[in-house]
């Protein structure tokens, strides 16, 4: 094999290799190859051998005119994973390099017709690595897990990135991150076909195996339930939201490359299709995550646990008044609107000598993008002089204005 050699190769040639566009990123890989030290503590946290770990070491050693080895271990990686497109675009630019200087991503492959959208998939994976999972915070959306959840899932868009969190004891802790796709004209999903990926809070409502499947979605498919309660109300539209896999010719998609669903390569969709609950697992995709001491999320957890504790109380003191004084002016049931729900609790109420009402297994999650509207699942066990029942209910609780009161805007049975 030729080696290379610096003669004629600039130090800069490949270094756009690494995912950089324009002139202006060209110091992405040195900066990147900063956050791959060993002593990195995200790194501890992901396998030495996984293909994204391989991928940027190989482009490190290129912005460290370590091209013999770069090559060493695109190559291995493509053993292992012969679809990784990118890995063999960049293969092609460090065989290319041996004979004359190069000058930009794709220099041996021509102008292919997704050559800008592999390098955009280098950006991104190289900006992981660039910007670490802050390990000292946590997603502000997990204000609380419930014991039955035990994982929760994270889709951040504009870095097509998803996070997998563990619930210890109730609180949010990193488990591990993968490169995802998105919607081809990215997020804000607000009807069917536009090719956006939605943003909020949604759940896992099936497990959908390969062999229910076309090749198209790869080792599996996990719907989501969009459009939620929030989304019907501002009249967005559309179904078949899914997380998952790829086709069999293909490792992985471009950055934006969906019709609006969470795409992840299939040797990722297995490791997160694991952890994922149908009906308990929340799948929360937001534009960028937002990232929060974990102290800052307990004040708002602690607030909102004691509203739905006074509601819990008034709703068995069978005060209706002080029940309803719980509901914004703007709440929604189904088809019942705030006044309708007053006049069936009242008549409910009517003839009821005692309540008993019990709640647990209570998770919030506070809305992407907005500080003043959060989701609340629990568990529910009433009973009364004439009715027993459980069920696992889900509320929308909003804050009124800045400093306002939270209220409840949508209650049913989850």
């Amino acid at each position: 094999m030729k080696p290379f050699t610096n003669t004629g190769f600039p130090k800069r040639s490949l270094l756009i290799t690494a995912a950089l566009t324009t002139a202006a990123m060209a110091g992405l890989c040195l900066t990147a190859a900063g956050a791959l030290a060993s002593d990195n503590p995200i790194l501890s946290e992901l396998s030495v051998t996984g293909p994204e770990t391989v991928l940027v070491k190989s482009l490190r050693e290129i912005a460290e005119s370590r091209m013999d080895s770069a090559l060493s271990g695109i190559e291995q990686l493509l053993k292992t994973n012969p679809n990784f497109r990118l890995a063999h675009l960049i293969k092609g630019d460090l065989l290319l390099a041996r004979s004359r200087p190069i000058s930009d991503m794709g220099s041996a492959a021509g102008v292919p017709q997704h050559l800008s959208d592999l390098r955009e998939e280098a950006r991104a994976r190289m900006q992981r690595h660039q910007e670490p999972v802050p390990l000292d915070m946590m997603p502000k959306y997990l204000l609380r897990m419930p014991p039955e959840q035990k994982y929760a899932v994270i889709a951040d868009t504009r870095k097509s990135r998803l996070y997998m969190y563990q619930n210890v004891g109730g609180e949010p802790r990193y488990l591990a991150d993968y490169y995802i796709s998105s919607g081809k004209n990215g997020s804000q999903k607000l009807k069917e076909g536009d090719k956006k990926t939605p943003v909020g809070v949604y759940f896992i409502t099936a497990n959908l195996p390969r062999k229910k499947l076309t090749d198209f979605y790869g080792s599996g498919a996990f719907p989501i339930d969009y459009p939620n309660e929030w989304d019907k109300r501002h009249g967005r539209n559309g179904f078949g939201i899914w997380l998952h896999g790829t086709p069999s010719n293909t490792y992985s998609r471009p950055p934006r490359a969906s019709d609006g669903c969470v795409v992840l390569s299939n040797q990722d969709l297995d490791a997160v299709g694991a952890t994922l609950q149908v009906g308990v697992t929340p799948i929360i995709i937001s534009d960028e995550t937002e990232w929060v001491k974990p102290g800052d999320a307990a004040v708002l957890r602690d607030k909102l646990a004691q509203h739905l504790e006074n509601w819990r109380r008034d709703w068995e003191s069978g005060k209706v008044d002080a029940y309803l004084r719980h509901y914004g002016s703007d709440f929604s049931s189904d088809n019942q609107n705030l006044a309708e729900w007053a006049n069936h609790k009242r008549q409910v109420n009517a003839a009821k000598s005692w309540i008993k009402v019990g709640i647990s297994n209570i998770g919030m999650y506070l809305y992407p993008g907005r500080d003043d509207l959060v989701v609340v699942n629990f568990d529910q066990e009433y009973s009364s002089n004439n009715l027993s029942n459980k069920m696992k209910k889900r509320q929308y609780w909003m804050r009124e204005n800045k400093n306002g009161r939270w209220r409840i805007i949508y209650e049913n049975a989850a």
